[in-house]
């Protein structure tokens, strides 16, 4: 493979798993908003279940994003951990 289809296949991949993080946040939000609102407990059981299957494949996709560079995340600043500790232990 030349180096113009290896760009371009990385590029493609890189856009594929941005794609399908964008939906598997959008889908963890309805089945959430679904488990919560269920009267039957046994949907509202089985909605909790692919909840956490799609939370799980979500996390998938996040941690090959970030280990191939194409989703970074800054860590925080000790500081504003601190501060933000201090808020919600006053509460």
């Amino acid at each position: 493979m030349n180096t113009t289809s290896q760009a371009t296949s990385t590029y493609a991949d890189q856009q594929i798993l941005q794609d399908s993080l964008i939906c598997e946040k959008h889908m963890t939000d309805s089945y959430n908003l679904y488990a919560g609102e269920c009267v039957n407990e046994q949907l509202r059981t089985t909605m909790l279940d692919i909840l956490n299957d799609v939370h799980t494949i979500q996390s998938k996709i996040f941690s090959t994003m970030q280990s191939n560079g194409w989703y970074q995340v800054e860590p925080a600043e000790q500081q504003k951990i601190q501060q933000a500790r201090q808020k919600f232990q006053a509460s």
